[in-house]
């Protein structure tokens, strides 16, 4: 029996880490180039249960968290050209409402994407949603460590102002240094 979208996905999440991406997709979401990037089909489930059931997944993921962008076109999709983007907004919006999304230009995103797949691995999972613009996108940062962590961490190390507790194994050693007693 070939595995369903929600037990890949399980699979995948013991392997990714940050910096890997999930993608909930719209049906014509392209296929795209890049082995990096794979792509399963979620059948006609509505795009926003996907999008639950992958936020459900990652809430008791202790490893990884997402930081979520969506198209800015969607915000200027209007009801007449796509029927349900109202609803759907709505839908996505109490989905979100816990979470900081990052809104960009779709291209913008796919640009993103295209460069990630050069060296850390995508899961897309295509929906049967049939409104443009209403991809999801998720970006996996470490659970137990976050950019502002990362940022005092690297600013700490330009300035020399570690907290001195490193254990003496771990501390640089000039491998080059004159030893006491040897002939070089």
């Amino acid at each position: 029996m070939k595995p369903n979208w929600e037990e890949i996905l399980k699979e995948r999440l013991h392997l990714y880490g940050h910096r890997n991406w999930l993608v909930i997709a719209d049906s014509a979401y392209p296929a795209q180039s890049r082995e990096a990037i794979e792509t399963i089909v979620a059948g006609d489930e509505e795009q926003t249960t996907v999008l639950e059931r992958v936020l459900s997944t990652l809430s008791g993921c202790k490893h990884v968290t997402p930081n979520i962008y969506t198209d800015a076109e969607l915000g200027f999709v209007r009801e007449e050209d796509a029927p349900g983007i109202g609803s759907y907004r709505d839908k996505l919006g109490i989905l979100l409402k816990e979470h900081e999304v990052r809104v960009l230009p779709h291209e913008e995103i796919i640009s993103k994407l295209d460069r990630v797949g050069e060296t850390f691995r995508v899961l897309l999972i295509k929906t049967g949603m049939r409104i443009p613009y209403t991809s999801v996108f998720l970006e996996l940062e470490c659970g137990y460590w976050n950019s502002e962590a990362e940022k005092r961490l690297r600013a700490a190390m330009r300035s020399g102002n570690g907290n001195g507790r490193a254990p003496k194994a771990l501390k640089s050693v000039d491998r080059f240094s004159k030893r006491p007693g040897s002939q070089t």
